[in-house]
């Protein structure tokens, strides 16, 4: 049985790829910061709760996310992969007007949280036998090309694909592959503001259309089933009509 970390897993997104994980045959953690909603996702995945953990952790506190990952490795004794999905925006105001702390928040969650993941995970993969792993990182198309007014959530997301490269790299000789999918507009709370119109890059309001986040569940699990010789390094599923490629 293979064993994985799915952070942000109780909602949206993270909790469709936990969903397509467990049918693939994982057993699943849970991590996200309120324990009630990762508790009820984990037991709609699995009521027996043989096969699914929920583990509540702010995943910006390094020191939380190592006793998150003993927890998990004390459970199972080993870890075949971290989906680092987890993350958050700030508010839509004039670049000026970001305060310091919603700046810290959206690089604690997007950014630092990954890092810490990625780190406790290189261990455990790298002391591990067999040793090696996989990581997914939830890059979004932000990783690519901005919204007006978000530029917290682009910085980080920028980032995520620096993160991306170089753990790829560090983990060659270890056995580890290092990955990223970036999604535009699955369908969860985060985007039912799309509904009634978005601010454009040429100052407009747009209304943009939405994919069901089981598309993205999909495509994390191909990239989780490949043999670790294999990785998919970058991947981009997005709402087909949306405003991203070329000029709308």
């Amino acid at each position: 049985m293979k064993i994985a970390i799915v952070t942000g897993g109780g909602t949206g997104v993270g909790k469709a790829i936990a969903k397509a994980l467990y049918a693939d045959g994982f057993a699943i953690a849970l991590f996200g910061r309120r324990q009630e909603v990762l508790e009820a996702t984990a037991a709609e995945i699995d009521a027996g709760g043989e096969k699914v953990q929920a583990v509540s952790v702010d995943i910006g506190d390094r020191a939380a996310v190592e006793a998150a990952f003993e927890t998990v490795i004390a459970r199972w004794g080993r870890l075949d992969l971290l989906v680092n999905n987890a993350g958050m925006n700030a508010p839509s105001v004039a670049l000026e007007d970001v305060s310091a702390a919603q700046w810290d928040q959206v690089v604690g969650a997007n950014l630092s949280g990954a890092f810490f993941c990625t780190q406790f995970a290189f261990r455990q993969f790298k002391a591990q036998s067999p040793q090696g792993g996989r990581i997914i990182n939830n890059g979004s198309i932000s990783a690519t090309t901005p919204r007006p007014q978000s530029a917290p959530y682009a910085a980080t997301k920028h980032a995520i694909t620096g993160l991306t490269k170089a753990s790829a790299l560090d983990g060659r000789p270890f056995n580890i592959a290092v990955g990223q999918i970036d999604i535009g507009n699955a369908s969860t709370d985060m985007t039912t503001r799309m509904s009634s119109g978005v601010l454009q890059a040429d100052g407009s309001m747009a209304v943009e259309p939405t994919i069901d986040a089981g598309h993205i569940a999909r495509a994390v699990s191909y990239m989780a089933g490949l043999p670790l010789e294999a990785n998919t390094l970058t991947m981009t599923v997005m709402a087909t009509q949306m405003p991203f490629v070329g000029r709308g």
